[in-house]
């Protein structure tokens, strides 16, 4: 089955029911037609890939649909003694919001199995712009994986640049409080983008600090700046330590060697000559070596 294939003539072609009582779905040659559904007939797509509904825009929308009425039908398919929801999650939970018994419905008479109802309601999320960056970098991954796809072929479909789809998707290797912060809006995709690449301590330590003190992308910039040299010079570090010697390792050899009075700083040794032929001694000594 090919990714998309019949899914953009729904989503296009659903809009001309206005414009005409039925229209062909091109898939299968089945029709779709508006009409006022019951709200409690109507199943929730299980593959939605949006989780996150803002409460306060759902009250807003829920208060002009009861006053204007719905401006644009949901799209819904038979399904046993009732409807599956296919698009307008956010239409049909405001209308139970605000106790509008029936809506609006393009009922579309088409086959659709599980996984082209998945493919549906993440395509049609994707192209109206309906998702966070998280379930955005969600729903690419699950395309991709699904489909054992490209990122150019996923670009091709979902009409988006190859390099938005491959930025999107770096944001899942940030850690959970992160991903949990862009997605109630605590930072911005502007922000996380900047924290990829971090070790998850610095990760946390960022995102707290973005939080805290307000900082904007281009101070948080300067400081993943920081934090990334100090990585390095930490990395480093463990390199510098294989090179390191302690001279009080070695005292018993040096005991044996010198015939003279000596001190152990750290990693200095300090040499007392009582007097010049003791010196003359230990230039004969090095000679000797």
């Amino acid at each position: 089955m090919a990714l998309g294939r019949g899914l953009g003539a729904i989503l296009e072609e659903v809009n001309e029911v206005y414009a005409q009582n039925e229209i062909i779905i091109s898939e299968g040659q089945k029709n779709a037609h508006l009409k006022e559904i019951e709200v409690s007939l109507i199943s929730p797509n299980p593959y939605q890939p949006r989780k996150h509904f803002d409460q306060e825009a759902l009250e807003e929308l829920g208060a002009s649909i009861k006053e204007h009425g719905l401006l644009q039908p949901i799209v819904v398919i038979e399904k046993n003694d009732g409807y599956l929801l296919v698009a307008g999650e956010r239409r049909l939970r405001a209308h139970k919001l605000v106790d509008i018994e029936t809506i609006k419905a393009i009922v579309v008479q088409v086959e659709i199995d599980d996984v082209k109802l998945r493919e549906l309601a993440l395509i049609e999320n994707i192209q109206r712009e309906n998702l966070n960056p998280i379930e955005l970098a969600k729903s690419y991954s699950e395309l991709i994986e699904v489909h054992q796809i490209t990122h150019d072929e996923l670009s091709n479909i979902v009409h988006k640049s190859r390099s938005q789809i491959t930025n999107t998707l770096r944001l899942l290797s940030l850690i959970p409080q992160v991903q949990e912060g862009v997605v109630d809006g605590k930072i911005t995709q502007g922000h996380a983008k900047i924290l990829v690449g971090l070790d998850a301590k610095k990760q946390k330590i960022a995102f707290d600090t973005i939080v805290g003190r307000k900082l904007n992308v281009r101070e948080t910039e300067a400081m993943v700046s920081r934090f990334k040299n100090d990585q390095a010079t930490t990395k480093e570090t463990p390199q510098k330590d294989l090179q390191k010697f302690s001279l009080v390792s070695h005292e018993k050899t040096i005991k044996d060697i010198l015939p003279f009075k000596y001190k152990i700083k750290s990693n200095r040794l300090e040499i007392v000559f009582a007097n010049g032929d003791e010196f003359e001694k230990f230039l004969q000594l090095l000679q000797k070596r």
